[in-house]
């Protein structure tokens, strides 16, 4: 077995349709879309870009880099490639501390008074009668130093680790113009008399201690306000941490009762939930009955009714009567413990509209250095007296003002909010790319069972062939099922217990077809299934057909039962239609949606359910491959397809599809091979989603185009285009301070995306 590269599911080379070579190693894909994938970025999944990336942390607090999630270190400190500053994958809820924020704050006000000191005497030092300008020009260096080199230091250290790795980014510029400035001032302080007349104003050669210290200052205030927006972007995050108890009330054998922490829960434990607590894990209730608010977990604002059988998750609260549950999933295994993780995941992935972002974010700082120089060049050699000192100022303020922190945060700051809002309304994006792609589809494929339907069966009846008994072919049937995940087996094996039937081992299990089960039960050979999978059987299923087709019209689904290849009865199965479905088919046929319904299901049932929701487009009897087929014959058309399953018979569609969309009901299998997943497996979450979809991408095209606006804007400003008109300049203090402000600016539309309006 190998593993896809693209999305981590692992694939049976022997039986992977889809191949690639690359650098003499060959890959196996689950799907034609990561094998599409694969092709235009190869070096994105099999390779880390090179002395940069820092290997996986095993244990402990892990950090990485907002723009860049492939840099993880088990320590915080500046991002190898763009400087910005690492912060915690997965947030801690009782640690609020920021190591960088720390040290950023304390620099800044430790400073503070000396940059407000050295720009005091620059404004009006020449005033003062009693310090004369020999002085005043020392009494500025001692003073500037400390916030220059102190405050500024770690700026010169991001600058110094950009330009020996090759990675230009915003601390180039700033690292750059800083020490231009700073530089300028100390050679004039120490050594004036190698300048020419025309550097000298108010008595001595002009000095630019002020511009140096505020840079730092208004940079280090702009990092604080940064560090505290961002800090925001992980409150939901933090809200999830924040719902589990930290205690579980556990009920030893002998009936005793003790409160334990949390981690001291293991599955299979038998806990009390009382009236008006938090379920601590999930579990199956095995005595009592009462309403559950899952609403901090799933969205839905309606508590649910359980009893006895019925799961339950961790962190929702138990509303009114009394539970005892057995704990079933513990610690990473829960259900709130993947949701954090999936979250987590998916703000740290990248979508494709930050990888040209980043491409722009390189070429644009190569440029802003040659507009730099350009600058320097031509104030000095034509600009007005003083001209070297004009040429050092306005080089100082294009590199300043056009720093790209604003371009590299505009779109995953959109993301990071936009993941934790769908994580508050039940809906998991898997990645960043799922985010962008989903508002861009068209058409719908949608299973039903699960998906259309509440995936929870009740046992209609049994109807035995000639010869046979009906507990008989209930009996058989159930032994076979006893392997399979699908609703319908659990039905089945549910009503054989019922009516106390013996259940037998079932041998050689087989259930990947779709259209049925096989195996071998007490020495006869068993198949269950539909009539496709008779077919193929040669199995004659005529003797029952129209007994069949009377359930089918009136929804059921069918399943017939060979023994040895000869017909033995048909059992049926009823699956309710969920509440929600019939809204949210509405909601997204409103939206423009094309829904097409895709079922295992004989097609007289699926035409029955489909006729009941309206559902014009109806494939039953369709297999695993068949709805594959489909959703790469609608994608050769041009369309945008999402699929929407809960099966291990929907993994392959889910995959191929442009976005997965899997039943947080269903298995785990379909939930690992979508882009999205629906806690509630509430179809109106699509809806939803799509409109959050829409709205990310518009708030990511505002961050970038006000980036990009804004430097488009601010270069020319700062380099003096308008001086010889209007003899106005750009002071680099001025710079600095737009430079803070516009990367603020970013977080801050991007953090709209918490309270944008969506429907519940």
């Amino acid at each position: 077995m190998s593993t896809d590269a693209v999305c981590g599911m692992t694939v049976d080379p022997a039986t992977a349709k889809f191949h690639a070579v690359h650098a003499g190693q060959e890959f196996h894909f689950c799907s034609a879309r990561c094998h599409d994938k694969f092709l235009a970025e190869p070096e994105r999944y099999i390779k880390p870009p090179a002395k940069v990336e820092v290997a996986p942390v095993a244990s402990g607090t892990i950090y990485t880099c907002p723009m860049h999630p492939q840099i993880r270190q088990d320590h915080p400190g500046p991002c190898p490639i763009c400087g910005m500053t690492l912060e915690p994958v997965l947030p801690s809820l009782g640690d609020d501390d920021n190591p960088e924020l720390r040290d950023f704050t304390r620099r800044f006000w430790w400073t503070l008074p000396l940059t407000l000191t050295v720009l005091a005497m620059a404004m009006v030092g020449h005033r003062l009668m009693w310090l004369d300008a020999g002085s005043r020009t020392w009494l500025e260096l001692a003073l500037s130093t400390p916030v220059v080199l102190w405050a500024g230091g770690p700026f010169f250290v991001r600058c110094a680790q950009s330009l020996r790795s090759g990675r230009l980014n915003m601390w180039t510029l700033i690292g750059i113009g800083v020490g231009a400035a700073y530089g300028y001032s100390v050679v004039a302080a120490l050594v004036p008399n190698v300048f020419p007349t025309s550097f000298h104003e108010h008595g001595r050669v002009g000095v630019y201690f002020e511009a140096a210290a505020v840079i730092v200052s208004l940079t280090l205030l702009g990092q604080l306000l940064e560090l505290r927006a961002r800090s925001k972007t992980s409150a939901a995050i933090k809200a999830l941490l924040g719902l589990s108890p930290k205690t579980a009330r556990r009920l030893a054998p002998d009936g005793s009762e003790a409160d334990v922490p949390l981690s001291e829960v293991q599955a299979g434990d038998r806990l009390r939930v009382r009236p008006g607590e938090k379920i601590s894990v999930d579990g199956e209730v095995l005595e009592g009955r009462s309403s559950i608010d899952e609403s901090m977990l799933t969205g839905e604002s309606l508590p649910v009714g359980k009893g006895v059988g019925d799961k339950v998750i961790g962190a929702t609260l138990n509303t009114s009567g009394a539970l005892v549950i057995r704990a079933t999933r513990v610690g990473a295994d829960s259900v709130l413990a993947q949701i954090v993780q999936m979250v987590a995941q998916a703000q740290r992935s990248r979508a494709p509209m930050q990888r040209m972002a980043d491409q722009v974010s390189f070429w644009f700082v190569l440029a802003v250095l040659a507009v730099a120089a350009t600058t320097f060049v031509l104030w000095g050699l034509f600009g007005p007296e003083p001209s070297w000192v004009f040429a050092v100022l306005n080089a100082v303020s294009v590199l300043i003002i056009a720093c790209p922190c604003a371009l590299g945060l505009a779109t995953p700051m959109s993301i990071m909010v936009a993941t934790g809002r769908a994580a508050s309304m039940g809906i998991l994006f898997r990645d960043a790319e799922a985010i962008e792609t989903l508002r861009r589809i068209d058409t719908l494929i949608v299973d039903k069972t699960g998906t259309l339907t509440l995936g929870q069966p009740r046992f209609d009846r049994v109807v035995a062939a000639s010869g046979m008994i009906d507990d008989e072919v209930l009996r058989l049937a159930a032994s076979l099922d006893q392997g399979s995940e699908h609703p319908l087996a659990a039905a089945i094996v549910a009503e054989a217990r019922t009516r106390g039937l013996a259940l037998s081992k079932a041998d050689e299990f087989e259930s990947g077809s779709g259209i049925g089960v096989r195996g071998r039960v007490d020495g006869q050979a068993l198949a269950l299934g539909n009539s496709t999978l008779m077919s193929s059987l040669g199995v004659d299923v005529e003797p029952l057909r129209d007994a069949a087709e009377e359930r089918r019209r009136a929804g059921a689904s069918v399943m017939f039962l060979a023994v040895d290849a000869r017909l033995a009865g048909l059992l049926c199965v009823a699956d309710p239609i969920k509440d929600t479905t019939p809204k949210a088919l509405e909601e997204l046929r409103a939206a423009g949606l094309r829904v097409i319904m895709a079922t295992g299901d004989g097609t007289s049932t699926a035409q029955a359910v489909g006729k009941t929701l309206g559902i014009d487009e109806v494939h039953g009897e369709v297999r695993p491959k068949d709805k594959l087929e489909l959703v790469t014959a609608l994608k050769a058309e041009g369309k945008r397809v999402a699929m929407a399953g809960d099966g291990i018979n929907d993994a392959p569609a889910l995959a191929a599809a442009d976005v997965g969309i899997a039943m947080g009901t269903g298995t785990d299998v379909a939930m690992s091979s979508a882009q999205l997943t629906l806690v509630k497996g509430d179809l109106r979450g699509i809806a939803r989603a799509r409109l959050l979809s829409q709205a990310t991408v518009a708030n990511m095209k505002q961050n970038l185009g006000f980036a990009l606006l804004y430097n488009t804007l601010g270069v020319p400003l700062a380099a003096g285009i308008l001086y010889p008109a209007f003899g106005v300049l750009l002071s680099p203090m001025i710079a600095a301070l737009a430079m803070s402000l516009s990367s603020v600016s970013v977080v801050g539309n991007a953090l709209r995306l918490r309270s944008s309006a969506l429907p519940r």
